[in-house]
């Protein structure tokens, strides 16, 4: 009895193989559902769990249903809300004056009187075809006996500068370049249909060469400024140039807005445009080329706080429970770090940012605090161990902003226009991108007249002057 018990029969030593090899098959199986689950997961992501634009939601979710008690909220004006209308323009505007007036009640045909001076006002504007002004200027020629040539009197400066085309004509064409994202084509269908003015494909491109160069003063003059900015919010968008991959990089100071076409997304650009000794705050995404940049040149940096919720979101749609309860806590922590900062206005400044430091505090201090093996959690603990109080540079320095939005929204019109002109096709493509791109998020960003800097910068182009500043004045 005691062999036969040290000794398993032949019969039982297949079972026991058997479901050795069971249990392995299933420990494979349900590795593999779980790598099927987190890529299902990543493949996911939508603008609320990653970087990705709102617009890249294929499905996106329905509302949500109004609180209880209250209807739905129907289109247009809602009850109770200040009504809305256009300020008529001024008399001293207003060219023709038409007065309409009834002979009798348009009902019953009885006698009307005035209604206590009450009245109703309808005006309309319109435009009139643009006139084009043409200047004949006539160089009779001369011949020097002495020298055995022929020579003509100096075409004036805004002749020689300008050409064909006046500074007025040249504004419109630039802007419905740049602003309207309009191609050459569709610029010589504007000139030929509205302006009545025939301008061939090649004297265009000349024509933006031109302003491209008015334009070129005043952007050397905001990179000049940028390294002296006390906060900066930096990022960056793919360019293409005849198919070949560069990058935007954007530069949004408090009062104005650069950009600039390098072919690489590294630190060197940083390095290159603010230089080794920057002193200011940088707000931008936690890329690595910003962390080589804080590295080398122990830089202060803002590393945008909507990204990191996004990235704790995303764990919470992983599979595995213990990855989703980590996200749940860390996604809670900073739940509370937002709730500081609504009850602001409640509370004095010494409690305020004591309450703040400790609300940031328990943010990083979860994050390290029973972290799954799972590769997302871990790599989220890793980068708050690392880099977590460059998420929260705000709570320390006044005046900072905790997220990157500002760059994210000046960087929306390249975006566009990438999609509307497919990029570039040279040096001076790339030149005039990244001028014209700064001068109207620069007007935007101050209010100022897209057009009417342009017009300025033009006529002092033509004129052989400097061009008009792009910094606020004082």
């Amino acid at each position: 009895m005691a062999e036969a018990a040290t000794n398993p029969c032949p019969q039982c030593q297949r079972l026991q193989a058997e479901l050795q090899q069971q249990r392995a098959q299933l420990e494979q199986l349900q590795a593999t559902v779980a790598r099927l689950q987190e890529q299902l997961a990543a493949a996911r992501k939508d603008s609320s769990t990653s970087s990705k634009p709102p617009s890249s939601d294929i499905v996106k979710p329905p509302p949500p249903p109004p609180p209880p008690g209250q209807d739905k909220r129907k289109r247009g004006g809602q009850p109770g809300h200040p009504k809305h209308e256009r300020a008529l323009f001024p008399a001293e505007q207003v060219e023709h004056f038409f007065e309409h007036t009834l002979d009798g009640c348009p009902c019953c045909g009885g006698p009307l009187r005035f209604n206590a001076g009450l009245k109703r006002v309808v005006q309309q504007v319109d435009a009139q075809p643009p006139r084009l002004t043409i200047e004949q200027h006539t160089f009779p020629e001369y011949w020097c006996a002495r020298c055995q040539k022929s020579c003509w009197a100096p075409a004036p400066g805004h002749i020689a500068r300008g050409g064909l085309v006046g500074p007025w004509l040249t504004t419109l064409i630039a802007y419905l370049k740049g602003f309207c994202h309009a191609s050459f084509s569709t610029v010589r269908k504007f000139l030929r249909d509205v302006v009545q003015v025939t301008i061939s494909r090649g004297q265009l491109a000349k024509i933006i060469g031109k302003v491209c160069e008015a334009l070129d003063g005043p952007y050397q003059e905001l990179l000049e400024a940028l390294p002296d900015e006390g906060t900066l919010n930096v990022d960056e968008t793919g360019h293409k140039d005849n198919g070949q991959r560069m990058w935007t990089w954007c530069f949004r100071a408090s009062l104005f807005t650069l950009f600039k076409i390098d072919p690489t997304r590294s630190a060197d650009v940083l390095i290159e445009v603010l230089g080794k000794e920057f002193d200011g705050v940088l707000g931008c995404d936690c890329f690595s080329a910003y962390r080589r940049y804080m590295r080398e040149f122990d830089v202060t940096l803002q590393f945008c706080l909507a990204h990191l919720i996004r990235d704790v979101k995303f764990l919470t749609t992983l599979p595995g429970q213990k990855e989703q309860a980590y996200g749940q806590r860390l996604r809670e922590a900073l739940r509370q770090l937002f709730g500081v900062i609504h009850q602001r206005e409640q509370m004095s400044s010494w409690q305020f940012h004591r309450r703040l430091e400790a609300a940031r505090d328990e943010v990083l201090r979860v994050g390290q605090q029973d972290v799954p093996p799972s590769k997302q959690a871990q790599a989220l603990a890793r980068r708050l161990q690392t880099y977590g109080k460059s998420y929260f540079t705000f709570v320390t320095t006044p005046g900072i902003e905790p997220t990157n939005n500002l760059a994210e929204q000046a960087i929306r019109f390249v975006v566009i226009d990438r999609h509307i002109t497919q990029g570039t096709r040279s040096k001076g493509g790339q030149r005039w991108s990244e001028r014209i791109w700064s001068v109207i998020a620069t007007c935007t960003q101050q209010g100022r007249s897209v057009f009417d800097y342009l017009h300025s910068a033009v006529q002092a182009y033509f004129a052989g002057e400097k061009g008009p500043s792009l910094l606020p004045a004082g």
